[in-house]
Parts: structure tokens; sequence; C-alpha cells
């Protein structure tokens, strides 16, 4: 499946067709099935990435790509195709669906099996690509903030599992979610088995102090999200002073600004969270600034 020339990782604009790619195939969506006895589903045992599509671009298809085949590593899984042929894989599934601009599912499972935990009783790793649209969220919370809770779910203990690893298995995350849902907001903080700040159920966290951008590290039990990784050097090339550091749900409450970075949720502000108003109630200059920057990355 041969990558366009007219970039690394651009696509050109066809008819829109929306097509599901499983191990090599495009199928119609309604055609799109795998076995009921694949680990995946039986365990979610399995990896996944999500990646944007901008202006016919896959943005940051490299760094996606990278954090995909460590996942599988880390949990002993054999990808059937190279990480150069994953990428054209991509490339191409974007260009069966037609869409210029758009999200990828990149997912791989163990395979069907038997009933049982082991690995060693499936065969055949499936390796499927979905493109579509997504709005994670209304335009008026990017325009106005979100309103967040903290979630009383902690993230799972990164010595049971790493939380660099994408797993298909988010039942920690959904349950904060439902958390979430059910106090009326879109979102949820969550907290690590220390207390602190980690992330929210599906993005990364930051607060703004006195002019200084506050992230918490890897190790507070984060994914290293490649949004936030983007945003951290937006705001270094932004001359904003941005550090990794420790934070505590008071570190939140009494911030100058807050927002998340997702894949899929880009960079929207917070402006309340546990019923805290944060700041002046309003996303903030440099939420502002660093929505706007990355704006101009994406669709430059």
């Amino acid at each position: 499946m041969p990558v366009s020339t007219e970039h690394p990782h651009s696509v050109s604009k066809l008819p829109m067709s929306a097509k599901v790619y499983i191990n090599g195939k495009f199928f119609d969506p309604q055609d799109a099935t795998i076995s009921v006895f694949d680990h995946g589903l039986l365990y979610g045992d399995g990896i996944f990435e999500g990646l944007r599509i901008y202006n016919g671009k896959v943005f940051r298809l490299e760094q996606h790509i990278r954090r995909l085949y460590d996942s599988a590593k880390a949990i002993h899984l054999k990808i059937p195709l190279s990480p150069a042929e994953m990428t054209d894989a991509c490339v191409e599934s974007v260009k069966q669906s037609g869409y210029t601009d758009g999200y990828i599912r990149l997912v791989v499972t163990r395979g069907a099996g038997t009933l049982g935990l082991g690995p060693e009783r499936t065969e055949n790793p499936q390796t499927i690509i979905i493109v579509d649209k997504i709005k994670l969220y209304p335009q008026e919370f990017y325009d106005n903030g979100l309103e967040i809770i903290t979630a009383s779910t902690i993230r799972n203990h990164p010595g049971a599992l790493s939380p660099q690893i994408k797993s298909l298995n988010y039942l920690n995350n959904i349950m904060a979610k439902i958390e979430a849902s059910k106090a009326g907001c879109l979102e949820a903080l969550m907290l690590n088995h220390k207390g602190e700040v980690a992330e929210c159920t599906a993005d990364n966290i930051f607060i703004v102090r006195n002019g200084n951008l506050l992230t918490p590290p890897t190790d507070a039990g984060i994914l290293e999200g490649v949004t936030r990784e983007v945003v951290l050097e937006l705001a270094k090339d932004g001359g904003i002073p941005a550090f990794e550091k420790t934070l505590t749900r008071h570190d939140v409450y009494v911030a100058d600004e807050c927002f998340m970075t997702g894949t899929a949720a880009e960079v929207i502000g917070v402006v309340k969270v546990d019923d805290r108003e944060i700041g002046d109630g309003k996303p903030g200059p440099i939420t502002r600034k660093l929505k706007s920057l990355f704006q101009q990355l994406t669709m430059g």
C-alpha cells in the first residue's frame, strides 16, 4: 500500500466511502467482523491508538505507531505488520475513507482462541483500523470551558499495569466516566493510589499557577499523551514556563487556569472542578494561547 508522495502522512481527497481495515482487507462497516472468541473481546487482551487527521495529514503518526509497538512489546503481543507496513495501512485506510479531517482508531487484538486467559490459546492477532468523524465535546464547551468532578475511582496502580500501555481494558476509566455522567459532567479527574492528581478519564490535565504551566509527571501513573507532549513543546516555543510537577486537588482548586489535552479532545478549558470555580470561571489567557497555537499547528 503506497504512501502518498505529497506528504509523508498525507492523503488525497476521495469521495466519502467509509471502510474498515481488517488484516489487509477493506470492508463496509456492516461487514467488518471478528471472531467472538477473540481474546480482545473476551478479556480486553489487546492494544489501541487514537489518531487525528487534519487537512489530509495524519497528525504525529510516527509517535502513535511507536507507542503502539511499545505497548505490544510490553504485553508480549506480536503485531503481524512491521511499523512501516502499519504506517502504510493507516494512510491507505484514510484514503479509502475519503476523510481529510477525522479520527483513526487503530486496534490490535490477541486474536481468536479457546476459552481461558492464556495467550498461547490464541492465534492470528487482528489488526483493525477504523476511520470516522469525532467530536468529543460540543463547541460551547470549547468556547466556555468544562465543569468536571473528581472521581472516587482511582487510577490503576502503576505497579499492577503500566499506564503507558494503551490496552483494550478501559474499565477503570469507564467507571470514573460513569461517575462524571451521574454528576451531570462530561469528564472526571482521577487521582492515583497516593491521592495525587493523575489525569482525567481520557485526557491529560494541566493547570496554570502564577504564569507557570504545570502537569503531573509520568510517575503519577499517567499516560504520556501525544497531545500532552505537543502542548509542552508549544509552551516552550511560546515562552511559557512549563514543568512536570506532582499536583494535589488543592493545587487544582486554587489554579488560575486549568485545561485538558487529548487526541480526541485536543485542548479544552476546565472552568469548574468539584464545584470550585477555576480563575474567573472562563478559559484563561494561557489556555486560549495554547489552544490557538495547537490549532495553527494542526491546520498548517
